[in-house]
């Protein structure tokens, strides 16, 4: 799985994305975060209480890194749903609030933890092995798909290549490991190859930003061109 240095560069992506995200919930009133959301089954409400809780969760793991007793990010599954249910009901002010409070705390131990906490192994809520390197990647996964997910006017499209290309690599390296993946050839809009599952079937290419899309299951894949049927992916995540 995609991890990043700790440096400077990969800070700032996270500083920057944050930014955007708190720009963007600028002027939410209680009727905006009642509303649906993009993803099924939640409002507005639930993607900013799932932002706001994952923080101190990857923060758990930071935790974890620094000295070296197991602190999940969540109990299990049940817990991580109940913790996002109980905040999603919340004014606007009070959920804008605790996305921000809690990403500057996530800033704050991420820029302080030891540099031989970098190196120590922790396992995710998704349950692979990884350095706290990883954790970085995540966060910047989060912060830009679930600002989509917000339906505010902000598309993949507009995240900047820096964190798109983070992003892309991700999902590339779930789905080279993924069971169930159909064989295709995927590339971009100039004919450079993304990544090839199996062997053969179909090539599929289009803009980054359109197959990230269809990649993360925030699109049906209509913008790209597949030379047959395009496959039908397993679930992300």
């Amino acid at each position: 799985m995609k991890e990043i240095p700790p440096t400077p560069e990969s800070y700032g992506v996270i500083a920057a994305a944050t930014e955007r995200l708190l720009a963007g919930l600028a002027g939410l009133d209680d009727r905006d975060v009642g509303a649906p959301s993009r993803l099924p089954g939640w409002t507005r409400g639930h993607v900013l209480s799932h932002l706001a809780r994952q923080a101190p969760a990857l923060e758990r793991l930071l935790e974890w890194a620094r000295t070296g007793v197991p602190t999940p990010q969540y109990a299990d599954r049940a817990a991580r749903d109940a913790e996002i249910e109980a905040g999603a009901h919340r004014p606007a002010g009070a959920l804008v609030a605790d996305v921000r409070e809690t990403a500057e705390s996530f800033r704050r131990t991420v820029e302080e933890l030891p540099a031989p906490a970098w190196q120590a192994t922790v396992r995710p809520f998704t349950g692979e092995l990884c350095t706290p390197r990883r954790i970085l990647v995540i966060r910047i996964r989060e912060l830009e798909l679930h600002h989509v997910d917000l339906d505010l006017g902000y598309r993949i499209a507009d995240i900047p290549e820096a964190a798109r290309q983070i992003i892309l690599d991700d999902v590339l390296g779930y789905y080279a490991e993924a069971d169930g993946v159909p064989d295709f050839v995927l590339s971009d809009r100039e004919g450079a190859l993304l990544g090839r599952f199996g062997t053969g079937g179909p090539v599929v290419s289009g803009a980054t930003a359109d197959v990230l899309g269809w990649l993360a299951g925030r699109s049906d894949g209509r913008e790209l061109h597949s030379t047959a049927e395009l496959p039908v992916l397993p679930p992300w995540l």
